[in-house]
């Protein structure tokens, strides 16, 4: 895929500001001022910002980080002193706060993606090669100052990775982003032409409304143009690219040694055998179709069958319980469901046939019985002597011989059975650019999961491009995204964005800490992975046990590093940077929705200067504003509520069977936009921060906080792991702060420490930001992606037992737990 030409007179670049005026923070919601024991200045210096006047604004410290680890010596400490780094030269003033919101934050977006902050390891030219990193110790202090030089810096791309980028520099994103915003008919016409459509748009390449005040909300993307998104993902790979010999994905499952590969001439047959399959037992165009399966190979054929028969996947992540898939089954009314007989996380067994059942079992309850179960016989592959099949996963070396799987004669079907007597050619259904491709349930505010709908033509354009460009993808490259099929990021960034570029993939079934907690470092190796996307709290988890498990792998493939779905902070994405990526690998921290399809404010590895903790720009067709509570758009340094003022092909077209919902959630608040829902700040040089959703605010004596930014306070103590903060009623301040908080092994809870986070978050926020509650939280009710659940937080800190649907809660246990060692609070 090649991108549109550029204009003719780009735009000019932005202006490069000097690494000394940046100012901006990345886990602080309002900056703040060094500690004590950092550097300090002179009341001139600092300027209307001193400790003094009435507002406090940060002071950042900028150093040069020591020698990546290397080789295979002693395990370093788990916490490094960071405090031992080289200053740079003296900032010469803060540059100017904006006027309209008095407060910054940071926390970031939902699942489907968080807000973007790449940041260059290699950093400045005159950076590179220096040497820093081991020492140990790193108390609080040491933290509290290393998260303040993390986010003082700012990266420019190494020139290594601009030679050879897609894009390699800041003017030449510029120029295409103009053009993309500005005529995307062209712009989006132009990267059109590499995919197949077996008829032309005939009509207006683009038709929308976002104004519900004008009617309908629509969107239309080349409606009346025809193609198949599963024949552009294979059959345009293997007999247009002649790639059919290359490597689709390496499978690796629960246990290491349970490892194939299947190339995509291979792939293709298994689809087209399946498709067959699905038509026989009655699939057509625009049926539904659930999927409750792990990360098997058959995942991907089963979902990609559905897209070849035109047909809706309705994928359901295999952690979900008997009831989360009961709802999505009934809410889409899919005909049909496939699923697994059982597998292994980690060490834990499931029963996902039987879990299978009971939804089943409560479809029919509900007067809607479904015809047809196909099952994927993975547990007992053995038993098939399929092993050695290169287009199927092989036996697992664990099989559980006594698990029972119930049958269901005349509904279940074994699918190595069907697959027998299916035949290895089928046509595609030709579709409609706008024809639906999938539904995706995503968490509702209410509860109640909504189901998106992304359609085949501009999901297929959107994924492919930003697949490409936000990882610079080239041919030789082996890329492996965590994320489970699940979720949109594995919709986007394991199937359909990779298989569109021809791209190799790790599909991973297994978990970070099994059989030990090198296992995603091991893997890396053992297939040269040289692009990893994976989430904050993997990496966060993985911290806890040092750096020996990381650096006793070479990771040497490594290229470029990304996070997905929720904030990191600073000192994750230090460990991230220094451990895991040798300070030679850019981080890409990418911001999106579910809603969303794909990238909206992302760095580019080779063109944009990097600032921690900042989304930076808008990807290609992306247009944002920051609106104020008036609905009128600020310009110039703001900060309020991030909306997107023009669709891009990817944008969700509606919640299944309620558009009225989509309408409600997305465009009523501010007519002309869609809104997104989460707060935005834009820094003086363009930068866009995420600060978090808007509805994580809570009002204390009349002041605005957001959780996010106490959270950020929190987690910067050497004790606390990770920390989430909901509101309380006050029977004076109207609210305050509860504050739940995890601790990192080795550190006790106690009436002292709560003191010390007490202190900290008023010498980092002020005092009005002290929280009333600290409650010791060993785990804290999270979904399946990492998700913390604050509607549920918020129940358990006012003992209001009435908690809705729980789910989708990774492990209810949780919530006993929290509920039993509540703080004693008052009304």
């Amino acid at each position: 895929m090649v991108l549109p030409p550029l204009l003719s007179h780009p735009a000019p670049p932005l202006p490069v500001t000097p690494w000394a005026h940046l100012l901006s923070c990345h886990a602080w919601p309002r900056p703040f001022c060094v500690p004590s024991n950092g550097p300090t200045r002179s009341a001139s210096q600092l300027g209307p910002y001193a400790p003094g006047n009435a507002r406090l604004f940060p002071i950042c410290v900028f150093a040069n980080f020591g020698p990546a680890p290397t080789g295979h010596g002693p395990a370093p400490p788990a916490h490094r002193d960071l405090t031992k780094l080289r200053p740079y030269p003296p900032d010469p003033g803060p540059a100017p706060r904006p006027a309209c919101f008095p407060r910054l934050c940071t926390r970031r977006n939902r699942k489907g993606g968080c807000c973007a902050g790449q940041l260059d390891a290699m950093g400045l030219p005159e950076e590179r090669g220096r040497s820093g990193g081991g020492g140990g110790g790193g108390g609080s202090g040491a933290r509290e100052e290393a998260g303040a030089r993390s986010r003082g810096r700012r990266w420019s791309p190494p020139p290594e990775v601009s030679r050879s980028a897609h894009v390699p520099s800041l003017q030449r994103y510029r120029g295409l982003h103009q053009r993309s915003v500005e005529e995307p008919q062209e712009f989006w016409g132009d990267i059109a032409k590499e995919f197949y459509w077996k008829t032309p748009c005939p009509g207006p390449f683009l038709q929308y409304n976002f104004d519900v005040t004008k009617g309908k909300i629509f969107i239309e993307w080349m409606k009346g143009a025809t193609t198949n998104i599963c024949y552009n993902v294979l059959d345009r790979i293997v007999h247009e690219k002649k790639l059919g010999d290359k490597v689709a994905f390496y499978w690796e499952g629960n246990e290491p040694e349970e490892t194939t590969q299947i190339t995509y001439r291979a792939l293709l047959v298994q689809v087209c055998q399946f498709s067959n399959v699905l038509r026989k037992q009655g699939i057509r165009k625009g049926d539904r179709v659930a999927i409750y399966m792990p990360m098997i190979l058959e995942l991907v054929v089963a979902m990609l069958a559905c897209a070849r028969l035109g047909a809706l996947h309705s994928i359901v992540f295999a952690g979900f319980s008997a009831e989360s898939l009961f709802e999505r089954i009934l809410d889409s009314s899919c005909s049909l469901l496939i699923t697994t007989d059982a597998f292994y996380r980690g060490e834990k067994l499931v029963n996902l046939k039987e879990l299978a059942d009971e939804a089943l079992e409560k479809c029919r309850e509900k007067g809607f019985p479904v015809i047809c179960c196909i099952v994927v016989k993975h547990l007992g592959r053995e038993e098939l002597g399929t092993g050695d099949s290169p287009s199927q996963s092989p036996p697992v070396k664990r099989p559980c011989r006594d698990i029972q799987i119930s049958w269901n004669q005349g509904v279940d079907f074994w699918w190595h059975e069907l697959m027998k007597e299916a035949g290895d050619e089928c046509e595609p259904e030709w579709c409609d650019a706008e024809d639906p491709l999938f539904i995706l349930y995503t968490s509702g505010s209410t509860g109640k999961p909504k189901g998106v709908v992304h359609t085949v033509g501009g999901y297929m354009l959107y994924v492919a491009t930003t697949f490409k460009y936000v990882f610079d993808f080239h041919a030789e490259d082996v890329f492996w995204c965590t994320a489970d099929i699940g979720w949109i990021t594995g919709h986007s960034y394991v199937t359909y964005g990779p298989l569109a570029n021809g791209a190799t993939s790790v599909l991973f079934e297994g978990i970070p800490t099994y059989p030990d907690v090198s296992r995603l470092w091991s893997i890396v190796d053992k297939y040269k992975v040289t692009k990893f996307y994976t989430a904050p709290t993997a990496i966060r988890l993985l911290m806890k046990f040092g750096d020996e498990p990381v650096t006793k792998h070479s990771r040497a493939s490594l290229q470029v590093l990304g996070t997905v779905g929720e904030p990191i902070n600073p000192e994750a994405w230090l460990w991230y940077h220094q451990v895991v990526g040798a300070q030679r690998c850019p981080i890409v921290d990418t911001f999106w929705q579910t809603e969303t399809g794909g990238h909206m404010l992302t760095p580019l590895p080779g063109a944009t200067p990097m600032k921690p903790g900042s989304a930076t720009f808008p990807f290609f067709g992306v247009a944002p504003a920051i609106l104020n509570e008036s609905g009128e758009e600020l310009e110039g340094e703001a900060e309020g509520y991030l909306v997107f003022k023009q669709p891009w092909p990817g944008i969700m077209r509606t919640v299944y069977g309620n558009h009225e919902r989509f309408e409600t959630t997305y465009f009523k608040k501010f007519p002309g936009y869609y809104v997104t829902g989460d707060g935005c700040r834009r820094d003086q040089d363009g930068y866009y921060w995420i600060t978090g959703r808007i509805d994580d605010m809570l009002n204390v004596s009349g002041h605005l906080l957001s959780t996010a930014e106490v959270e950020s306070a929190l987690v910067e103590h050497e004790a606390v792991a990770e920390a989430a903060v909901v509101s309380h009623p006050h029977p004076v301040k109207g609210e305050c702060l509860y504050c739940f908080v995890t601790l990192c092994d080795g550190h006790t809870f106690s009436p002292t420490l709560t003191e010390e986070l007490k202190k900290q978050i008023r010498e980092k926020i002020g005092p009005i930001a002290t929280p009333d509650y600290i409650q010791n939280a060993p785990g804290l009710p999270k979904t399946r992606s990492g998700k913390i659940m604050r509607r549920v937080l918020r129940k358990i800190a006012q003992n209001d037992h009435d908690l809705g649907d729980t789910s989708t809660v990774a492990d209810p246990s949780v919530i006993c737990q929290l509920f039993s060692h509540r703080c004693l609070t008052i009304q």
